[in-house]
């Protein structure tokens, strides 16, 4: 690596696009057996992961618009999704 040069991605912003890889991998999981079919499942249940997310970033005092991922971006993918899945659905 050149020295002083940053990197592409902040290392804990790694860990919250895992984070997200694999709560949307559980959650299609979930979803799959829910009892109202897949989207309405699906949905409710990336609604719910939202309302997760923003109480954890407001309880650990996150930035809202920081360098790096946080809770606040992982409540705001969750919300666009739950938003996209309804429109389908």
């Amino acid at each position: 690596m050149i020295q002083g040069a940053r990197p592409v991605i902040p290392p804990h912003s790694c860990q919250v696009l895992f984070r997200i890889l694999f709560r949307l991998v559980l959650l299609i999981t979930f979803a799959t057996f829910g009892s109202q079919g897949f989207g309405k499942s699906f949905a409710t249940l990336l609604a719910l992961s939202a309302v997760f997310c923003t109480v954890t970033g407001a309880m650990r005092r996150e930035p809202i618009f920081g360098p790096a991922l946080t809770h606040w971006d992982e409540a705001a993918i969750y919300a666009l999704g739950d938003h996209v899945v309804w429109s389908v659905v």
